[in-house]
């Protein structure tokens, strides 16, 4: 038995000297536990800070997008509904031509009319949804050109300078135009 007690005695004394040289550590230590638990503090917050600051940062960059977006958004749907009032006017002025096309040349059918107006209003279509600039141009150089032509015609035949005969630049032209399109 006595040894058993002396076992436990042992084991005691050890449970003791671990916890004493715990003890001496952290006496040692204590200082550096305090320095670390103090920077570990003051990073935490020095972190919530510059987290505070990017947030407010982020805040102020996101409101700048918004207003920049909204301000875009504004400016494009001004040119959108100009571009449709152009539109517009770019389809009454074909009407109009349609039905100078109709006056001066009653003797045509009404076919030949409404081919040319519509051969007008797809060189017109093309301009539109033309993707590049380049293209655009090209399409609108060949309407000018074609309602130029179709307009002169028109004016002649009116004037009683071509007498019954058919708008032959204006169909040539469509022609010409059709030969270039079935290309593309």
């Amino acid at each position: 038995m006595k040894s058993l007690k002396d076992h436990i005695h042992n084991i005691v004394n050890l449970i003791h000297a671990v916890k004493d040289k715990n003890l001496l550590w952290q006496t040692e230590n204590q200082d550096q536990q305090i320095k670390l638990s103090h920077a570990r503090l003051i990073a935490e917050k020095q972190l919530e800070a510059e987290l505070a600051k990017k947030s407010s940062q982020l805040t102020h960059e996101i409101a700048l997008l918004k207003t920049r977006q909204q301000a875009e958004l504004a400016m494009l749907k001004t040119r959108c509904n100009e571009d449709v009032k152009d539109y517009q006017q770019y389809l009454e002025s074909l009407n109009q031509l349609k039905l100078a096309i109709q006056t001066s040349y009653a003797h045509l059918p009404d076919a030949i009319a409404h081919t040319i107006h519509h051969h007008a209003k797809s060189l017109l279509n093309m301009m539109w949804e033309a993707e590049t600039q380049e293209d655009k141009i090209k399409y609108e150089a060949q309407l000018i050109t074609f309602m130029t032509t179709v307009h002169e015609e028109t004016r002649l035949c009116s004037a009683g300078m071509l007498g019954e005969k058919l708008p032959e630049n204006t169909l040539k032209l469509i022609d010409q135009n059709k030969s270039q399109f079935l290309l593309n």
